[in-house]
């Protein structure tokens, strides 16, 4: 039993980005239009975009359009990063996980929070000393410009296509599904609405649309878990009791291990979700807007909060469905055929514990969080295009500030189209597998050059860029030739790779790679990379460097 324990714990990120990816990835029937819920939504979008009104007449240079000047205190930022996490893929997933079985969702949904204390530890306070806009200022610190950047600028905007789709995709469902629009429309708002946000207002628009939008969904989860606990007469006993009475799978739902099956892809997609975490652009891009590396570590304990506090609300809210919902037929079979099934036991939910206004509030809410993270993958995106590959690549450090701004406008606005384009693309597309390979490739090519470009004295840039691109390859190759990709999509009679995901194996090939391609690197260029990793370590540390870098 002990070893099913620690096993079942393994995967426990998966869950808040599987579930609801799986979720909103099949056919879903228009419903009638939720007055309630446009109303509310049109409210939040009016707000938002006086907001971006607002920003835009602060958003005045390169740094307060990439980063908000620096003067984000390490409280909204936290806000805003557990803004990020607290997408609908959390809110309406791990319900419904809670909903369907039990106990496991809790697991799920406490184990997400493995990834920060990496991001704490070992890179927060680095990352902020170290760099200015983008995490690969970080990376090329000390090593050649032209070949780290280009490199983590490829990861980068691989990763956020791939997130970006899932969002598409979400996006395009739920408002089909809750708000009775049409699928292309529900893109094609998102689209335009991200866009506009980036546009004119930058990271000072998206942080706080991230920062209400977090707000919002704090507050109506809050309620939701309230009114559960008040049925139950606040005792946690009375609501598991009841539960298990009331339950298909009865005193199974309070034993975890039944969410489990393969133990390699679950290593593999465990090890992705949790180092993924510290290798998304998108993340790592806010902890540019604090002012030091003190308020980045308050940005990290203040999200941490958020979201455990959030995860844990998820779990009374999907027990609290089992209650209000599963235990009641009638409603069950209304909602169900009104919202489409035990993925949207949240929304159920909130039907029954505050009607149909609280219903048009979660609704929008939830269409909400999808507008704030793509707002943030666009604007990472962005950022990787004009900062990384047009200044510092093709430019060679000699653009201006004018000039990099229009690139990164420009930017905004094709990758507008390119993700209402996808998202209309991969309509009636399994979309699950999407989110985890972004986040294999973000642990396999991402995190590794980070990590060891702030760590290891002997990097040098062929090893940084031999082990990348292989850690890159390796993780989309083994994802196409697993059985998702070459049996699922490709219509084969079995996969080439066995397992559903490739972290496990990807990530062992990118920190070899590197390794021995590094301590091999005897050339008078690795020699000198070397050297400067003192001068690195010193700036890391205290913010000041001692010297210049190499800037090849």
């Amino acid at each position: 039993m002990i070893k099913r324990h620690a096993f079942v714990s393994v995967p426990l990120l998966a869950a808040p980005f599987m579930v609801q990816a799986q979720a909103v990835s099949g056919a879903v029937e228009r419903q009638p239009l939720n007055v309630q819920a446009i109303i509310l939504f049109v409210l939040f979008v009016a707000g938002t975009l006086y907001i971006t009104y607002w920003a835009s007449k602060r958003t005045r240079s390169r740094s307060d359009y990439y980063t908000a000047g620096g003067n984000i205190t390490g409280f909204q930022n936290g806000l805003a990063i557990s803004g990020d996490f607290m997408s609908a893929a959390s809110f309406l997933g791990i319900s419904a996980l809670v909903y369907t079985s039990g106990y496991d969702g809790l697991i799920y949904s406490l184990g997400f929070l493995v990834g920060w204390p990496i991001i704490l530890f070992l890179i927060a306070e680095r990352l902020r000393n170290l760099g200015r806009y983008t995490f690969a200022d970080v990376a090329s610190y000390r090593l050649k410009q032209k070949p780290i950047r280009t490199l983590s600028a490829c990861g980068s905007l691989v990763v956020v296509a791939l997130y970006l789709i899932a969002q598409m995709v979400g996006a395009g469902k739920l408002i089909q599904l809750l708000f009775g629009l049409n699928y292309h429309v529900a893109v094609i708002l998102v689209g335009i609405l991200m866009v506009l946000y980036v546009l004119f207002g930058g990271m000072l628009a998206t942080t706080w649309v991230q920062i209400i939008k977090a707000v919002l969904l704090l507050a109506g989860a809050s309620f939701m878990a309230l009114m559960v606990m008040k049925t139950v007469n606040f005792s946690f006993d009375t609501l598991f009791t009841q539960a298990m009475a009331v339950h298909s799978k009865g005193q199974a739902i309070m034993r975890p291990g039944g969410l489990v099956s393969d133990p390699i892809s679950a290593l593999s997609l465990g090890l992705a979700l949790m180092f993924g975490t510290a290798g998304l652009p998108h993340i790592l891009m806010r902890f540019f807007t604090v002012s030091d590396a003190k308020e980045a570590r308050k940005s990290v304990l203040y999200a941490t909060g958020f979201m455990g506090y959030f995860y844990f609300l998820t779990f009374i809210i999907g027990f609290g469905a089992i209650l209000l919902v599963g235990a009641n037929p009638a409603f069950k079979d209304s909602a169900g055929a009104l919202l489409g099934g035990n993925n949207m036991a949240a929304v159920h939910l909130a039907n029954a514990v505050g009607g149909n206004f609280f219903l048009g509030f979660i609704s929008a809410v939830a269409f909400a969080t999808i507008l704030a993270v793509v707002a943030g993958l666009t604007l990472a995106g962005a950022s990787a295009v004009s900062h990384d590959l047009y200044a510092s690549v093709i430019k060679e450090g000699k653009a201006t500030e004018r000039d990099e701004l229009k690139v990164s406008k420009i930017t905004v606005v094709i990758l507008g189209f390119v993700a209402i384009g996808l998202g209309i693309l991969f309509e009636k597309q399994n979309i699950a597998f999407m989110v985890g390979l972004a986040f294999s490739i973000a642990a396999s090519c991402n995190f590794p050059i980070i990590l060891l470009s702030m760590y290891w004295s002997k990097l040098t840039t062929r090893g940084a860029m031999i082990g990348g691109w292989l850690g890159l390859v390796t993780a989309v190759s083994l994802m196409i030739l697993g059985p998702t990709i070459w049996v699922q999509v490709l219509g084969h009679a079995a996969p080439i790779y066995p397992y559903e995901y490739p972290a496990l194996f990807s990530m062992l090939v990118a920190f070899i790679g590197t390794w021995l391609f590094s301590i091999t690197d005897h050339s008078v260029q690795g020699q000198e990379e070397r050297k400067l990793f003192f001068n690195q370590f010193i700036r890391s540390q205290t913010g000041v460097g001692i010297s210049k870098s190499v800037n090849h």
